[in-house]
């Protein structure tokens, strides 16, 4: 008895297995068609060599109302496409923006880096690694005073003084503040 009702069991079970296995599927569903339209789709735009991009276009014009709802927005972005200097090249007036990457702790690696390099007297590669960490993170006021003594120690007094005062002017009070203004005074002297 016990052996009949497991032979049930085991048959109730395979038939439910069988029932809900997704490859046996005889009936065409309404997303197998929609994949062949697109399969069709795909093949037509490489035989005529077209993107398929064409097909998941956004609109990126302005609403109706734009110019009314922000009067003078179109001249705040104005020198961003290239519009306003007539002198430009027609390559340059394409629209195209381009903004480097934000990553702070790109940024900090990078300082680190280059502290590695400066305590070596690896002057040349320190003075890249803080570029590369003020390209991704603008404005670190660390890595302008370690690049602006970089520089000093490289001989050059013109991109030293700049990174100093460029340092002054993000923590005018700031920790090496002093030092900054101590350079700048040596620098000024020394021309």
């Amino acid at each position: 008895m016990r052996i009949r009702f497991l032979i049930a069991f085991l048959a109730l079970l395979a038939t439910i297995v069988f029932a809900q296995d997704p490859t046996k599927n005889d009936s065409p569903s309404k997303d197998s068609t929609d994949n062949t339209a697109q399969d069709k789709t795909a093949d037509s735009n490489q035989a005529t060599g077209e993107s398929s991009s064409r097909d998941t276009r956004i609109d990126l014009s302005p609403p109706r109302d734009d110019a009314k709802s922000h009067p003078g927005s179109k001249d705040a972005v104005a020198d961003l496409d290239g519009t306003q200097n007539p002198d430009k090249d027609k390559a340059d007036t394409s629209g195209v923006q381009e903004f480097h990457p934000w990553n702070p702790m790109k940024a900090a690696k990078d300082i680190e880096v280059g502290d590695y390099y400066f305590k070596r007297k690896n002057y040349k590669g320190a003075v890249e690694r803080y570029k590369d960490a003020l390209y991704y993170k603008d404005g670190d006021a660390v890595a302008s005073f370690r690049l602006a003594e970089c520089q000093e120690k490289l001989g050059d007094k013109t991109e030293a003084r700049k990174y100093y005062e460029q340092y002054l002017k993000i923590l005018p009070q700031g920790p090496f503040a002093k030092d900054a203004h101590a350079s700048l005074d040596r620098l000024a002297k020394a021309q």
